[in-house]
């Protein structure tokens, strides 16, 4: 059995960038394809972006965006020295050239910013954008590329507007990877029509991709959200795991993942307040909110229980 029950985000990137690094979240002012009417105008079916970015990214430059993010890092996280700008919000390459240089070079012009995090959609890159990212790397500063993927079949992604196929994201991590970028999934569990059959197929083909850490977000239903409308209405249906559930289905896909493929997240977290249904919310046993840092704890607990590991099934 590996040292270690599966391979640690945390150690992805202290490897990548030779030091313990904090992620700071940046708004860039991007918006998405899905949104400004070349491919639609609501966007997809789940998304209400306000439900996970920062309140200190709002209407703020880039510049103070770091600055402001240090200082809340500093004050939660006191090991991390450097950072790493993640541009978050949106679709983050869905801009000319000229546009995203001034954007990404702003924040690496930051004397503590050692690199960008760049979160995207696979059908808004091509390779210009790619040669332009690969270019900013250096010994001193790294670039990772994290799409979203969301669904790994098609028949989902048409379901949930999302306004691209499994194809784009598989041409888009291939061309990335090319360029010695490192790159990552971002996959929901639990899209309308997606069960566990559908979560151990998706193990299977993301481990056959040239990634380099994966993030799992659990379905939940946001207010403001197509999707929430959807649900109320009663023309689709989801499933909320309990608890139990949902750290069995995770660590049955761990058991699939291809052993050294980082995992970012186990799970996402929304705001209560944001929630359609906050009375399903994860729970700790005193009654206060699940956070994300409680679910590694209960993942490694149940690979043990199991005397598993990532990969074991791979």
């Amino acid at each position: 059995m590996p040292a270690s029950r599966y391979t640690s985000y945390a150690d992805y990137m202290r490897r990548l960038f030779g030091q313990r690094v904090q992620k700071l979240s940046v708004d860039a002012g991007f918006t998405c394809p899905n949104r400004d009417g070349t491919l639609g105008t609501k966007g997809c079916t789940f998304c209400n972006n306000d439900a996970f970015c920062p309140s200190y990214c709002k209407g703020k430059s880039i510049s103070q965006q770091i600055d402001e993010g240090i200082a809340f890092h500093q004050h939660r996280y006191r090991k991390a020295r450097k950072y790493v700008a993640y541009f978050q919000a949106y679709s983050n390459t869905y801009a000319d050239i000229s546009v995203l240089s001034q954007r990404y070079e702003e924040a690496l012009q930051h004397p503590d910013i050692v690199g960008l995090i760049v979160g995207t959609r696979p059908d808004c890159v091509d390779e210009a954008k790619l040669d332009y990212l690969a270019s900013l790397q250096s010994d001193c500063c790294k670039v990772v590329v994290e799409y979203g993927v969301e669904s790994c079949f098609d028949e989902t992604l048409r379901k949930v507007c999302r306004g691209h196929l499994f194809i784009d994201s598989e041409r888009a991590i291939q061309l990335t990877a090319s360029r010695g970028i490192a790159c990552g999934a971002h996959l929901i569990v639990g899209l309308p029509g997606e069960g566990r059959a559908e979560l151990m197929r998706s193990a299977a083909i993301l481990s056959q991709l040239p990634i380099n850490s994966v993030k799992l977000h659990q379905l939940q239903v946001v207010k403001g959200s197509v999707l929430a409308s959807q649900v109320a209405s009663g023309r689709v249906a989801v499933e909320s795991y309990a608890l139990d559930a949902y750290i069995q289905l995770v660590c049955d896909f761990v058991e699939r993942l291809r052993p050294d493929i980082a995992i970012e997240r186990f799970a996402g977290e929304v705001p209560p307040a944001y929630q359609l249904f906050p009375d399903r919310a994860w729970r700790r046993p005193d009654g206060s909110w699940l956070r994300n840092e409680d679910i590694p704890r209960l993942v490694d607990a149940e690979l043990e229980q199991r005397q598993s590991w990532q990969g074991k099934l791979f």
